[in-house]
């Protein structure tokens, strides 16, 4: 295949589809993954790409993907999550392991496995979806604020092993965006996710997305290192101007 081809994880919703779709719009072919297949062979139909079921959190499930991955020039790692608000003195071992799994083992181990195929086409990219979470602790976010501090570990290590290879690896930290994110962080609790962005405009998925083809629009030599991208309304991870 001739034309670029993109790995979009998470991507049955959010700024995983939103991503596959301005990528798609760039000219990329899009392989997009997640565990909702129905989801993905929708959004494959519609732009024209591969829909490829994945759990991040699974090892044979990994390899099974990237075992049907023949060729990529560019993985956007969006898999992830957070799950509740509970402080450090009453944190539960399950949902912080649940964390890392879905964030921290999952970006590792889709990046590993593709290395290959993203070294093999001489100019490759790793775009990881961080969070503010990566750059700021707030209370009752510790095991998330945990998670992305790893991961934002991993894409600079990774960049420093990477240096003189054909691979750039750039990390995007967006703030409050509207998306499933809340609802799944509160176990499906509507009211509390719609009290996130109360009284104030959030960033959305595609603003995200627009920033994921950005990236990967930008000339070979230039790498962008890390993007951090907020909400005018909000300034820093629990200080956010709300209308009443």
């Amino acid at each position: 295949m001739s034309q670029r081809v993109a790995v979009v994880t998470g991507a049955s919703s959010g700024i995983g589809a939103a991503s596959a779709r301005a990528l798609a719009a760039d000219g990329w072919h899009v392989v997009v993954a997640a565990r909702r297949l129905d989801r993905l062979e929708a959004l494959a139909a519609e732009i024209g790409g591969t829909a490829l079921r994945l759990d991040v959190t699974d090892p044979e499930s990994v390899e099974e993907f990237a075992a049907r991955v023949d060729a990529c020039h560019l993985l956007v790692n969006n898999a992830g999550g957070a799950l509740g608000t509970t402080s450090i003195a009453e944190a539960k071992d399950d949902e912080w392991l649940r964390m890392y799994e879905m964030n921290v083992m999952g970006t590792l181990r889709v990046t590993r496995a593709l290395l290959p195929q993203l070294l093999a086409s001489g100019d490759g990219q790793v775009i990881t979806i961080g969070s503010i979470a990566a750059r700021e602790p707030y209370p009752g976010g510790g095991g998330y604020n945990a998670a992305k501090h790893a991961v934002g570990a991993l894409s600079g290590v990774l960049r420093k092993e990477m240096i003189g290879r054909p691979l750039r690896v750039s990390q995007i930290d967006p703030g409050l965006v509207e998306t499933e994110f809340s609802v799944v962080r509160f176990d499906g609790d509507q009211d509390k996710a719609d009290k996130v962005y109360a009284g104030m405009t959030p960033l959305v998925a595609e603003d995200i997305a627009e920033t994921v083809r950005w990236i990967a629009s930008r000339p070979s030599h230039v790498n962008i290192d890390n993007v951090f991208i907020m909400p005018r309304d909000q300034v820093s991870a629990q200080v956010v101007h709300r209308v009443p």
